[in-house]
């Protein structure tokens, strides 16, 4: 029975642990972008993975800082390691303190730290920063492996070299390395899988065009993670595992070979002595190979610093465009494109106003542009420069006027609503009319999903409630937070992006989504139908703005024209499935989406519909504190 428990225990910790993994891999063979629905095997993920430009350059990206900064943190830390056998105790054991801080530091307080300290320098956040970034939380690491090895190997071996002649570099190399190199692969198998990991210290270094795989996974919240992240990870954990099994289990059997024959007082074996110096090799061949990716992962980047041509620097949403579209404008014009990407309004906002980071183009909220334009933080646009800004509907052009006159800092990109998406088969056609019907106990039985966004949640109460959505009235909203209160019975859950996926795969009957979504969700399942409730929504858009410090204004006009070319926006239609406010686009579009009022509304609903507005420093503070009220109750 003891023995039973024990290795059920075990299975049960293996299954925490690796069960996740291996969901992820199982998902990389699916051949659906649904995560909750198996269907059927496809190797295509993999093939859009090594296909898409941005993967590949984020992929790059995360390889090249992880291997640099293990390499350069494992000989610094080694070398660091040397001297601190050399100080006093007391010295000493003040170092250790000093190195063991980022141990037990915060990643945020290490991250914001960092970044002030660039700042306060006038050091331009870029690669170099990150890099930097990241030496200087792994080097604990490789200290806290190395050291332990050097004091187990003392220095009797290294005086006596010396005694017999050898330097101390040689006796170094030669008597000491050897000893301490399962500590030094330890220490840069540590440096590696950090560095590898690491999301808050590079999501606060990076400069423009600066993506890793975990700011890029990120940066996707918006528009929900594509399975082609999954094929991504699965190749990362194989090639981790790979390397960890090389480095770790051939070394390992031959050091304890080497350690028993010591105890013995025997020499070893031929046999033993040729897989010491196999493993030995292996050990060589990692080094020699992590130093052969640095090398060649870092040839763009010295491209780059040689000179490249144009470039622009485009800061946008996590995969909202379609990766083409920027391959044939490159073709087209000659001019690089770099993106970098953000998950959210609310976390680019600070790094265009903190000017630390220069963009040439931005993709932003229409109500986040507002404060942009009230802080001066975007410059009008030429037209002059972008001629098929003809083909844009003037009736759009037309609302957005009305928070930026004569249409001078902004150019819609994608637009759409906010809405109800439910399962027909679970509620009857037509039932939903209006968002009241979420607050339905008997719907709550099929399960109702919220959005899990301030402005969004308090719109739904403020529309029922008959108050305007962008009020900031203490009384109102308290009325609107002791409403949504009073639903949180009925609610499932309170969620973005994985709210699709949950009503796909019938987890939940209904749910707030955006319009764009519909038609995603409608090919993974056809029961499914979008309504637009009768007391309104909100009316968003995207739009390209410039921000003042464009080094290549001229660059990010000739992108805009590009983007608003009919072709293009079909393209970004198809990708996307969001509505695009071109006119000359909507000809290309199949007649039967184009005709369907939830993809885009007609004038007579549109004009229920209101647009969310900044409303200002302290009227953000206001609502911020209501919220805090309704999520922490």
């Amino acid at each position: 029975m003891k023995n039973f428990l024990k290795r059920f225990y075990l299975i049960i910790i293996l299954l925490f642990l690796y069960l996740p993994i291996v969901t992820l891999i199982v998902l990389s063979f699916n051949d659906t972008k649904t995560m909750g629905v198996w269907k059927g095997f496809t190797l295509k993920w993999y093939q859009d993975m090594f296909s898409n430009p941005q993967i590949l350059n984020a992929f790059c990206n995360t390889l090249f800082i992880a291997l640099l900064a293990a390499v350069v943190s494992t000989v610094v830390g080694t070398v660091a390691c040397v001297g601190i056998m050399a100080l006093s105790k007391r010295q000493k054991n003040a170092v250790l303190q000093a190195t063991n801080i980022p141990l037990l530091n915060a990643d945020i307080v290490t991250a914001v730290a960092l970044l002030l300290a660039f700042g306060m320098f006038g050091i331009s956040l870029s690669l170099g920063t990150v890099i930097f970034a990241h030496i200087t939380f792994c080097l604990p690491y490789v200290i806290l492996n190395v050291l332990p090895k050097l004091r187990q190997t003392g220095t009797i071996h290294f005086e006596a070299a010396q005694d017999l002649g050898a330097t101390p570099l040689y006796a170094f190399m030669h008597i000491v390395l050897p000893d301490i190199m399962p500590g030094v692969f330890s220490g840069f198998l540590l440096a590696f899988t950090m560095s590898l990991d690491d999301f808050i210290i590079t999501y606060f270094t990076r400069g423009a065009g600066i993506n890793t795989i975990s700011t890029l996974v990120y940066s996707q919240v918006k528009v929900g993670i594509r399975p082609t992240i999954f094929a991504l990870s699965t190749v990362i954990f194989v090639i981790v595992l790979v390397v960890l099994l090389l480095s770790n289990f051939l070394p390992e059997k031959a050091e304890k070979a080497r350690e028993k024959a010591e105890k013995e007082g025997r020499e070893l074996t031929p046999e033993q002595r040729k897989k010491r110096r196999t493993a030995k090799r292996i050990g060589a061949g990692i080094v020699a190979a992590a130093v052969v990716a640095v090398c060649v992962l870092a040839s763009p980047y010295v491209g780059a610093m040689a000179g490249k041509g144009e470039v622009i620097y485009f800061y946008n949403y996590g995969d909202y465009i379609d990766p083409d579209l920027i391959s044939a404008f490159e073709a087209e014009t000659g001019i690089s494109v770099v993106m970098d990407t953000f998950d959210t309004n609310e976390s680019m906002y600070p790094i265009i106003e903190g000017g630390q980071v220069s963009y040439d183009l931005v993709v932003a909220g229409d109500y986040t542009i507002e404060k942009m334009i009230e802080n001066k933080l975007i410059q009008p646009i030429n037209y002059d420069n972008i001629p098929n800004a003809a083909n844009l509907e003037p009736a759009y052009m037309e609302i957005l006027a009305s928070t930026d006159p004569g249409n001078q800092y902004m150019i819609p990109y994608t637009w759409g609503t906010v809405g109800i998406l439910y399962n027909k088969t679970m509620i009857p056609e037509g039932r939903i009319t209006s968002w009241k019907d979420l607050w339905d106990p008997e719907l709550a039985e099929h399960g109702i999903l919220m959005m899990d966004s301030l402005r969004d949640t308090f719109m739904v109460a403020e529309l029922i409630l008959g108050y305007d959505m962008n009020t900031s009235d203490p009384d109102e909203l308290q009325e609107v937070v002791d409403l949504l209160i009073s639903q949180q019975p009925l609610v499932q859950a309170y969620e973005n992006d994985s709210a699709r996926d949950d009503i796909i795969t019938e987890s939940a009957g209904l749910g707030m989504i955006y319009s764009g979504e519909y038609l995603y969700c409608l090919d993974e399942n056809e029961n499914l139908d979008y309504v637009i409730p009768e007391e309104g929504t909100n009316v968003w858009f995207d739009c390209f703005v410039i921000p003042t410090n464009a080094k290549n204004k001229e660059g990010a006009e000739k992108f805009i024209n590009f983007m608003l070319d009919a072709e293009a926006g079909l393209a970004t239609f198809n990708y996307l499935t969001y509505p695009i406010p071109n006119a000359a686009t909507m000809e290309l579009i199949d007649e039967e989406i184009r005709e369907d009022e939830n993809v885009f509304p007609s004038q007579e609903t549109l004009d229920l519909c209101d647009r969310f507005h900044y409303l200002g420093r302290e009227a953000d503070q206001v609502l911020a504190s209501y919220w805090k009220r309704f999520r922490g109750n």
